[in-house]
């Protein structure tokens, strides 16, 4: 549940936005750290496979170089030792044998270190005391001396020698070649190395020949050079270190020449190789912030929009809340007074029997009329009836307890349940109270009236099993009440049926109409409220008694229901009603609706669905040409069985409605439980809409209701044009009442049907 909470929140719009959009933005930022990781790994593998092929360009031109020294040096050699050439330098010179002078200085010095003889005069001098000239005495090898600064002008130089033997092989003195040190590192390329690249000849010994970054050129200087290149170190093997000269990150690769005492350093900067990897890696960052921004920026905006159209639809929801709760307020509470009006009040006596017959208890209902209301709203007027019926309601409100109800019934009639009835002394004790009460004055505009009320009582169970039992006995009582001179109240009792042997007669004649064929089904029509075509029929029953003529529905129904001969006499008028539509379509006439009541009774048999669906197909009748009607009341009392036979009957596709709808308690949220089709506006509230503003309220809550679900709208007991005017300004669906059509036999309403038809084929012709 908690998870299903947590999920129905999250995927709010002003939450889910900004959560996509933090989504989004960890999705950009991920995807441009990697790029940029990538992107510098790629630099990086470049600076070092750049620092090798650099390295390995370097190494080849030192080595040549140096083994081309080397080579000067063995040639000035062994012209001198071989040939005995005292001026070997300068037949070696005019052979083009020697270096290049502008370049080198070949030199030849004695046994004692004086220059005897050079390519350039001037630099001749003693070099006794120099490394390259005493190192020479004792080896035979090439000897590279330390560099020398030049003090006249700033220049290194490096000096190479190779020692001189006498023809005795005794020390005869050293050959040597100096050069600028800047030339071991003149392949400097900027475009390659750039600003911070490093070139350098490193000796052996730890001292730097020849160092060159960007234009300066250092010699002389000492490094660790067994750090710069270790023991074992892989060919030509780079790494990125701090230079211990100018703390400057570099990516230095270090060859060994193995032939000399030297190795060869070049050092790629940084900074410098990944400058271009770390600009375009600022973009990225910069390009994501923006994304980044615009992403927070656009789901806040979208956020603040789904927030802005989720409180508008929740302030629409909140005022559609409010309207069904006006709706409903109007459709079950009285304007007047503010109490419950006749549905409420059905619903609540409902729900007061289910629960006094649960816990074997008690109730009573109360039936009260004014004495002389009449007369007070005919020589005060109805401003002063309206007053005093709110003030009527004030006062039985104070005589009762919180668990008590009190409801208007409409005019100058109220109705009180007594719930949890413990002894009937109670009632009396509740009787009096409410004879007191509205015996005292009453004060209308300015002036001081008085009037009584009769009050008729009626209990559960001893009186009747339902709420329309109940309130009915108790309005029979009070009648009694004013029957013995008003101001009082009356209980209930059997005596007050003065036809109760007639009843009986009436029940013992009813076992035998069926098989007498005493019954008959007259059809009263529906019209259409625009055109006035008949779209329907409702079936309508009617008992030819042998003695007391033609008898209506509500003086033998009753006794049906009772008896349970409702049964057997509704299958009766379900079949020949279903007998009666498919013979007029046989005849060619028009396929419409026919209705058919359900009593109480019936509708609780358990064989109702299989008898009409037996009934259906015995006589060939169309289900969706077949109407069932129930009343209001019975929706409410077993919501689960009502929902499942309505469902039975929707699956044959017979159509549903409520009749005598406003007489019940049902709700706008419970009329949405069932499959229902049509509302039949009860015949009580049409008969006042065109001069009781009660009853004109209630009908248009009725409508608005039925509206809201989407349910075809029929007014009940039209008798006057005014009241067909009324409903049709209200756009009311359909009509049925006395105005239009009274119930008349089968052949009568044949001819209804043919005229109908007439008509409809003369305005198809005109529309034509």
């Amino acid at each position: 549940m908690w998870l299903r909470s947590w999920l129905g929140k999250a995927s709010e719009p002003h939450i889910l936005f900004p959560a996509i959009a933090v989504v989004l933005v960890g999705v950009v930022w991920i995807v441009t750290l990697s790029l940029n990781a990538i992107e510098r790994v790629n630099a990086e593998e470049a600076a070092v496979a750049s620092s090798r092929e650099l390295t390995e360009t370097y190494e080849a031109q030192i080595l040549r170089s140096l083994r081309e020294i080397d080579q000067a040096l063995k040639i000035v050699k062994y012209a001198y030792e071989q040939v005995g050439e005292q001026n070997a330098l300068l037949n070696l010179k005019d052979r083009a044998l020697l270096p290049p002078d502008f370049l080198f200085i070949v030199s030849l010095s004695n046994a004692k270190g004086d220059s005897i003889a050079s390519t350039r005069l001037a630099s001749m001098k003693n070099v006794a005391d120099r490394d390259y000239f005493y190192e020479a005495r004792d080896t035979d090898t090439l000897i590279i001396g330390q560099p020398e600064k030049n003090t006249s002008s700033g220049e290194w130089r490096l000096h190479f020698s190779r020692r001189l033997l006498d023809h005795d092989g005794s020390f005869a003195g050293i050959v040597c070649i100096s050069v600028d040190t800047a030339y071991f590192v003149s392949g400097y390329e900027a475009s390659k190395l750039g600003a911070h690249g490093v070139l350098g000849l490193l000796g052996s010994d730890g001292v730097f020949r020849a160092r060159r970054t960007g234009e300066s050129i250092f010699s002389g200087e000492k490094a660790d050079y067994a750090a710069l290149v270790p023991n074992g170190v892989e060919e030509n093997q780079s790494v990125l270190s701090t230079s211990t000269w100018d703390r400057v990150r570099r990516y230095i690769s270090a060859r060994p020449l193995y032939d000399f005492p030297f190795a060869v350093i070049v050092g790629l900067s940084e900074d410098e190789q990944l400058a271009e990897t770390n600009a375009r890696a600022r973009q990225h960052l910069i390009w994501a912030g923006i994304a980044s921004v615009l992403l927070i920026v656009f789901s806040a905006i979208m956020g603040r929009i789904s927030w802005q159209l989720a409180q508008s639809r929740l302030r629409a929801a909140q005022e559609q809340i409010a309207h069904a709760e006006r709706v409903e307020k109007l459709a079950y509470h009285d304007i007047l007074t503010n109490l419950p009006n006749r549905s409420l009040f059905s619903k609540l006596l409902g729900q007061g029997i289910q629960q006094a017959h649960r816990y074997n208890k008690q109730l009573a209902v109360l039936f009260l009329d004014l004495d002389r209301f009449k007369h007070i709203n005919d020589t005060l007027g109805h401003e002063a009836g309206d007053q005093l019926l709110q003030e009527v309601a004030k006062r039985l409100k104070l005589c009762l307890r919180d668990s008590d109800t009190v409801a208007r019934l409409g005019g100058d009639e109220f109705v009180v349940m007594l719930p949890e009835l413990v002894e009937e002394k109670y009632v009396v004790t509740v009787a009096q109270k409410i004879l007191a009460a509205t015996a005292s004055p009453f004060t209308l505009l300015g002036q001081e009236f008085r009037i009584t009320v009769s009050i008729g009582i009626s209990t559960y169970p001893q009186d009747g099993q339902d709420e329309q039992t109940l309130t009915k006995n108790a309005d029979i009582a009070m009648y009694q009440a004013k029957a013995e001179g008003k101001n009082n109240f009356q209980f209930y009792s059997e005596k007050l049926n003065a036809n109760s042997l007639e009843r009986l007669a009436l029940e013992s004649s009813l076992r035998h109409a069926l098989d007498r064929n005493e019954f008959q089904l007259h059809y009263q029509a529906k019209r259409d409220i625009n055109s006035s075509r008949i779209t329907g029929m409702e079936a309508l029953l009617r008992w030819n008694h042998p003695d007391l003529g033609v008898l209506a529905p509500m003086q033998f129904i009753p006794v049906a229901e009772e008896t349970g001969l409702i049964l057997a006499i509704g299958k009766w008028v379900l079949k020949t009603a279903c007998l009666q539509n498919v013979a007029w379509q046989k005849l060619g006439l028009p396929r419409v609706n026919m209705a058919v009541n359900l009593t109480a009774r019936q509708f609780a048999d358990e064989h109702l669905l299989e008898d009409i669906a037996l009934i259906l197909n015995a006589t060939g009748m169309d289900g969706e040409l077949l109407e069932i009607e129930i009343n209001e009341s019975l929706l409410m009392l077993d919501v689960k069985k009502t929902l499942q036979v309505l469902s039975g009957l929707k699956a044959m596709g017979i159509k549903i409605a409520v009749d005598d709808f406003g007489t019940g308690y049902t709700s706008l949220a419970t009329l949405k439980q069932f499959p229902l089709d049509t509302i039949k506006i009860d015949r009580s509230f049409i008969r006042g809409v065109t001069n009781n503003a009660l009853d004109k309220g209630l009908t248009d809550a009725i409508i608005t209701m039925g509206r809201a679900l989407s349910l075809t709208l029929v007014a009940q007991g039209i008798e006057t044009k005014d009241q067909a005017d009324f409903l049709r300004q209200r756009a009311c669906d359909e009509f049925q009442g006395f105005y239009f059509s009274m119930p008349v036999p089968a052949d009568e309403f044949e001819v209804l049907l043919r005229a109908n038809q007439q008509m409809a084929s003369s305005e198809h012709r005109n529309a034509a």
